[in-house]
């Protein structure tokens, strides 16, 4: 059978490494005897479809250049939710490819309770998604409210000179250019 493996890394996986899951995805192809037709692999989160290889998996997956999609977890494939998941997954199948999760060896498109199962699992993956989302707000909290400011400094406005290019009548874009920062950053000052 020709498969395609699919592995996917976040940005926000710090020490992670595609390879781990591009070796285990090898080398069961191998003892499957399947032949490893393309290899998609994506740095970014899963929480959107919008990610380069997925898309170039989907157009080779339509162009039947592969049978079998094998991805390391369903969390890898995709943290869209349920309803999103189910929808590229049925999307694979309707181009009469099939699925298989390392993992989750139930998570099989032949499977009798395929449908259930993902369901499920998807259903996991945009929890650890949101939960993620918690942690870092609750992280931000507790770190302004130990006082420490967030952002950017902001940026140093020579008061005086702006106060000469206004009344010079210059824009606030011309302003702004003159003195080397933004506009927002002029608006701030205005507003501080």
């Amino acid at each position: 059978m020709r498969t395609a493996l699919y592995a996917r890394i976040s940005t926000k996986d710090k020490g992670q490494d595609s390879e781990n899951q591009l070796a285990q995805l090898r080398a069961f192809a191998a003892v499957q005897g399947w032949t490893i037709t393309a290899e998609f692999i994506d740095t970014v989160t899963g929480g959107t479809s919008d990610r380069p290889e997925f898309q170039r998996m989907f157009q080779s997956a339509k162009n039947h250049e592969f049978d079998c999609l094998l991805f390391w977890s369903l969390d890898r494939l995709s943290r869209e939710g349920v309803l999103a998941t189910l929808n590229h997954l049925n999307r694979l199948e309707s181009y009469g490819v099939s699925y298989r999760s390392f993992t989750e060896q139930y998570l099989d498109s032949c499977g009798l309770f395929k449908d259930a199962i993902i369901g499920i699992m998807a259903t996991l993956a945009k929890q650890e998604k949101v939960r993620i989302s918690e942690r870092t707000k609750a992280g931000l909290e507790r770190t302004r409210a130990n006082g420490t400011r967030l952002g950017r400094r902001p940026k140093d406005i020579d008061l005086q000179k702006l106060a000469a290019l206004r009344a010079e009548g210059l824009s606030e874009r011309d302003c702004a250019k003159q003195l080397n920062c933004s506009e927002f950053a002029l608006r701030s000052r205005r507003a501080a």
